[in-house]
């Protein structure tokens, strides 16, 4: 079994709503949750006019290929409503595969660990919050280093 990160995020609508129901969708359509991470509102990074965001970071086990899981987030994001305008849009919800495993994946849909979770705050909080000692397989620094060591500024608070 692969430990799989994925972080939630959604400024849009009823935003706890899009992280419960995406809870629910990949529960039902890929595996049972691990853990999950407190809820954190975080401000809008790259497009500083959007709404802030709420984020989740969850933990699940599964043996589906990294593709798979992809095309099945993909499915979910489409449920809820995602619509794909513009880079760092605002979105119902969004859902990033942050590790599987310990793999490296660099293929054109699909980067693994998320080439940019090192440097975002409303990724390393709550993904600290539950995977402080995981190591990331290309930095080889555990999640507790790589959020000491953020230069990001945002405010990231727990909700």
């Amino acid at each position: 079994m692969n430990n799989i990160f994925l972080l939630l995020g959604s400024n849009l609508g009823n935003r706890r709503s899009f992280l419960t129901q995406a809870i629910e969708h990949i529960e039902a359509d890929i595996a049972p949750l691990i853990k999950a991470s407190s809820v954190f509102e975080t401000q809008s990074w790259g497009k500083t006019d959007a709404p802030d965001y709420l984020n989740q970071v969850l933990m699940l086990q599964t043996l589906l290929p990294a593709q798979v899981l992809l095309q099945k987030i993909l499915a979910i994001e489409n449920v809820l409503g995602r619509k794909r305008e513009g880079k760092w849009g605002s979105r119902t919800i969004d859902i990033d595969i942050l590790f599987y495993g310990d793999m490296i994946i660099n293929e054109p849909d699909l980067q693994v660990p998320h080439p940019e979770l090192h440097k975002r705050r409303f990724t390393l909080e709550p993904l600290a919050e539950i995977g402080a000692d995981f190591v990331h397989p290309v930095l080889h620094k555990n999640i507790l280093q790589l959020k000491n060591e953020l230069k990001d500024v945002l405010i990231v608070k727990k909700v």
